[in-house]
């Protein structure tokens, strides 16, 4: 996202670049290979899953109708989750439970929340949305703590603060813009 922000004349301030520095840095010390750092693999596939946001979030930045545009975007998923579903169904276990909670967390929360970050990007430039994303692997490794009872590691606390620092900053720097 910064990229093409900056390519399409977005430039980003001192403040901006400084705060992105930072968070980015964190963000690359968190998951590097190390004994509390996810597996490279994962770690891989966590990026590429930020590319497609980023250009997700790129595509819906201009979006008139936020919740319409989810749920075009929703029903334009359905057939590769259904030829997902397809590959694995061997291995697939259903159950009532099972379909309310995907059903809920899908289609309700995760639609509920694409469609108020579409909202929220029309008053962000692309740098600062951008800079704003990094925060998601704070909230999701909150998460893993809270729901998953994974370890606090001394690693993810100094990572987590420089990444929310950083973002801070960034966001400071939005009002010095001129």
């Amino acid at each position: 996202m910064i990229g093409w922000a900056i390519y399409s004349g977005d430039r980003p301030t001192l403040f901006e670049l400084t705060g992105m520095t930072i968070a980015f840095g964190a963000f690359l010390w968190l998951v590097s290979p190390g004994l509390s750092a996810p597996n490279p693999i994962a770690a891989g596939l966590m990026a590429l899953s930020g590319i497609a946001w980023g250009i997700y979030s790129l595509r819906g930045k201009n979006a008139a109708d936020p919740l319409s545009a989810t749920k075009g975007n929703f029903i334009r998923a359905v057939p590769f989750a259904l030829l997902l579903a397809l590959l694995a169904i061997q291995h697939l276990t259903v159950s009532l439970f099972g379909i309310v909670m995907a059903v809920a967390s899908g289609a309700i929360s995760s639609a509920m929340g694409y469609a108020l970050w579409y909202e929220v990007l029309k008053n962000l430039k692309s740098t600062q949305a951008a800079i704003v994303q990094l925060s998601v692997p704070v909230i999701a490794g909150i998460g893993g703590l809270l729901l998953l009872n994974e370890p606090i590691t001394q690693r993810f606390v100094i990572a987590s603060v420089l990444i929310l620092g950083g973002i801070a900053i960034a966001i400071l720097a939005k009002n010095k813009r001129v």
